[in-house]
């Protein structure tokens, strides 16, 4: 290559990536209307959560605890007949000036009800895990299509230059059902995939981010001429080849590869956060500590302008004993839900207060899903677990411009299904997109002949939930 053209390809390559911080900003001043939160942080919780043992308080389940559920022996749930009626395994109180019902499973989050709105009535299309994980995730049952966390980072771009603008913290005991699927771009730019994050290394957050130990000192430090030099030839190599996403994303992912190497350290590094805040997170308490680190990576994330961060509670199933890796509890709920109830309501808890405290929440969109609900009756040979139930589950929001100490939607006496504002993941989706500021039928892409959405053809904003 002479000179001149060299040259010539380096101005390219600064001009493309001057291009993309332009479009970023371009997005972000393109709002269909004036947005109350301007991030998210969502934590998603596979296996199922049991709704009538969590926030869905049941007194008609109470009163017919022990009697069949369904005397004519015609229904089939998904693994199991249904057994007797069981009420609640945690007693359910009142909490806040709202008055909403809380279990005693989640003793700290129930102090936050009066800043949290409930949806009661969520209900799936599907009661198998990886499929109702894609669809909480995506819209869409089947594998392939782009997360939530994808749409809104292609809709709104990035606040950081230095960080991903679509981060993912899954459980420190693995991937959740369907694995990396449940993050991924589908269709859109390769470039708005999730990147992986696993702080359990803080000094190696990024899996093949830094070179062997045994090549550091053939690399360290890297100049800035061959850096300049790389993203010359890989602009060139680019412009041949005109719509291959998978490649521009492949070079931008190499350019901020670059720039994590000192960044993802650093939000890494919790030794600049106060005993205080370390002990909110109770990251030295051994079952829930491991979760409250990822709450707190969360915030330090979302407060470096990292636009979507989403975090596991519980991964894929892999065995029953001695406690489910999820909350897919069939055979003893007391058991796995008691263990994931500390732990979630620890974390979640400890977020929530870190961002009220921090003036975060206001402009943080706070979201706790999970996949499908857990019937009303009784499953196993003792009758302490639970079978799935895509009829019903709930789900929970807030700040972001979300209205505090509200329910929305209900099931019927026994929690059973969803009977009033029955709500599907499109209007869950539909609401928080509106408060980013995205009109939900407007963000769209042309994909297969088909003007695709997140919402596909569905999906209405829950007003009631909103300020």
């Amino acid at each position: 290559m002479q000179r001149r053209e060299w040259l010539s390809s380096v101005a390219g390559g600064f001009g493309a990536m001057a291009l993309s911080c332009l479009d970023a900003q371009a997005k972000q001043s393109a709002l269909h209307h004036p947005a109350k939160a301007k991030r998210v942080i969502q934590i998603f919780c596979p296996g199922g959560m049991s709704q009538v043992d969590t926030f869905d308080h049941k007194p008609e389940l109470i009163k017919r605890s022990g009697k069949p559920f369904d005397p004519d022996g015609k229904l089939q749930f998904f693994a199991s007949k249904p057994g007797n009626c069981q009420s609640s395994f945690w007693k359910f109180s009142q909490h806040g000036q709202s008055g909403l019902w809380v279990s005693d499973l989640f003793p700290r989050l129930a102090q936050h009800v009066d800043s949290m709105a409930f949806i009661y009535s969520m209900h799936s299309k599907t009661a198998l895990h990886g499929p109702a994980c894609f669809m909480m995730n995506t819209g869409f049952t089947l594998p392939g299509f782009p997360s939530m966390g994808s749409w809104i980072t292609y809709g709104l771009g990035s606040e950081t230059e230095n960080l991903p603008s679509y981060v993912v913290l899954p459980d420190t005991r693995g991937l959740p059902p369907g694995g990396v699927l449940n993050w991924g771009a589908g269709f859109l730019p390769a470039t708005h995939q999730a990147v992986t994050l696993d702080f359990s290394r803080v000094d190696r957050p990024i899996a093949d981010l830094f070179p062997p130990d045994s090549l550091r000192h053939e690399t360290d430090p890297i100049d800035q001429q061959s850096l300049e030099f790389l993203a010359a030839m890989n602009q060139r190599h680019l412009a041949n080849r005109d719509g291959n996403t998978d490649l521009e994303a492949r070079i931008r992912a190499y350019e901020m590869a670059a720039k994590l190497q000192v960044s993802a350290p650093e939000v890494s590094d919790l030794s600049g956060e106060s005993r205080a805040t370390k002990e909110l997170y109770q990251l030295d308490d051994q079952a829930v500590g491991g979760f409250g680190r990822q709450c707190l990576l969360a915030r330090r994330l979302a407060e470096r302008g990292v636009r979507f961060v989403q975090l596991y509670c519980g991964a894929e199933n892999t065995t029953a004993e001695p406690i489910r890796p999820n909350w897919d509890s069939h055979e003893d709920l007391p058991r796995d839900h008691g263990y994931w109830g500390r732990i979630l309501d620890s974390g979640a808890a400890a977020l929530l207060t870190d961002l009220q405290s921090r003036g975060m929440l206001d402009e943080t969109l706070v979201i706790c899903t999970t996949e499908f609900g857990r019937q009303p009756a009784s499953q196993g040979g003792k009758g302490i677990g639970r079978d799935h139930n895509s009829g019903a589950f709930t789900a929970w929001m807030a700040g972001g411009g979300i209205r505090g100490g509200v329910g929305f939607g209900a099931t019927d006496e026994l929690g059973y299904q969803a009977v009033e504002s029955p709500t599907y993941c499109y209007d869950l989706h539909a609401t928080a997109l509106h408060l980013l500021g995205i009109d939900h039928e407007k963000l769209t892409y042309y994909h297969n002949g088909i003007q695709r959405r997140l919402t596909d053809v569905h999906g209405k904003v829950i007003r009631d939930l909103i300020v």
